[in-house]
């Protein structure tokens, strides 16, 4: 059973930086591409980021485009979104997500794991 588990989450100011981290566990890291997701109070669900197995290519919303960093640790079973210049627009909770399909198909498609999220919150 895959099981994804997001940590890093919090409070932050309007222009500080956080990195959450997602662990994976039960499916074969290195061969899977892994990506980050948010979804902000009454919207839907967004594309943030995503990632493939060898880390030399990365896919990036426009709106975190030069702001944050998809990055992964397969030794470790770990995947990290580095958050810079963090914006009160960024605040919602933020999942890693998983399948066996394109990196760069993640904002598209319907992913078969998700973890359970982890709250990012902004204050202006």
């Amino acid at each position: 059973q895959v099981h994804l588990v997001e940590s890093g989450g919090g409070l932050v100011q309007t222009g500080d930086s956080l990195r959450l981290s997602c662990a994976a566990s039960g499916l074969t890291f290195s061969t899977y591409p892994m990506g980050w997701f948010r979804q902000a109070p009454g919207k839907e669900r967004e594309f943030v980021a995503s990632i493939n197995w060898s880390s030399d290519k990365t896919y990036y919303a426009d709106s975190v485009k030069g702001r944050f960093t998809i990055s992964r640790d397969n030794a470790k079973n770990m995947v990290f979104l580095q958050m810079n210049s963090l914006k009160p627009e960024d605040t919602a909770v933020y999942y890693c997500a998983s399948d066996f399909v394109s990196p760069q198909s993640f904002a598209t498609m319907s992913l078969d794991y998700w973890g359970q999220g982890t709250q990012v919150t902004v204050s202006s």
